[in-house]
């Protein structure tokens, strides 16, 4: 790779793996403090490793992969996937696609598919401990060559964040509402941001306001 090329793909992958971790991150929040049994199991699982938490031990654990992907589903950052065109002529499903044809898949209809994922609307993180999802049920990232080149990298630091403040603080809602996710940009974000409240910490017994946002 020339310097230039290697130059676009690192602010690819930064982009990738920190734009869509923020957002995906703010809804992690969300979410596992409106379903307190949510919180506790992934305290619980973690309370499971040893006492220095290695980031490879964490990033193995099955329920707090479970509840990133689970986000990652109900509320995908990037809405659908990039077009492809077609160059021959192809049947897919009961559609004859014909050269020139532009297809783009949808990865939010995707995700909310009744068939795949019943009560669709729900955060459900069991449903990625009861089944293996193909990459053409489940793909956030997008999928086949042109799949998210930050992708890995995005997963593993959602993991590691979310593990780490569950760890070390004691957060809660400041507001009992429904948060509702709106269109930024080219990400799926929550509408206002998340405000929290840090109820307990390492550091201070304090409680301090703050706001998750995508930012």
């Amino acid at each position: 790779m020339t310097d230039e090329e290697l130059h676009d793909e690192l602010l690819v992958l930064l982009m990738a793996g920190h734009e869509i971790t923020a957002a995906a991150m703010t809804w992690a929040l969300y979410w596992t403090h409106s379903l307190a049994n949510v919180e506790n199991r992934i305290l619980e699982e973690l309370d499971t490793l040893h006492v220095s938490k290695d980031p490879i031990s964490v990033s193995q654990l099955p329920y707090l992969t479970a509840v990133c992907k689970e986000t990652l589903r109900l509320y995908p950052a990037a809405i659908a996937s990039s077009a492809r065109l077609v160059t021959s002529s192809v049947e897919l499903g009961s559609h004859k696609l014909d050269p020139g044809t532009m297809v783009m898949p949808c990865i939010y209809l995707t995700h909310h598919r009744q068939d795949l994922y019943p009560d669709s609307k729900q955060f459900q993180p069991e449903r990625f401990l009861k089944r293996q999802f193909s990459p053409y049920e489940y793909f956030p990232y997008g999928g086949g060559n042109r799949s998210c080149i930050g992708a890995a990298f995005a997963m593993f630091e959602m993991k590691l964040v979310l593990a780490t403040m569950l760890a070390k603080y004691k957060l809660a809602l400041s507001e009992n509402q429904t948060v509702h996710p709106q269109y930024q940009s080219f990400l799926l974000a929550p509408a206002g941001g998340v405000k929290m409240i840090v109820e307990k910490s390492a550091k201070s017994n304090e409680a301090k306001m703050f706001t998750a946002q995508k930012n």
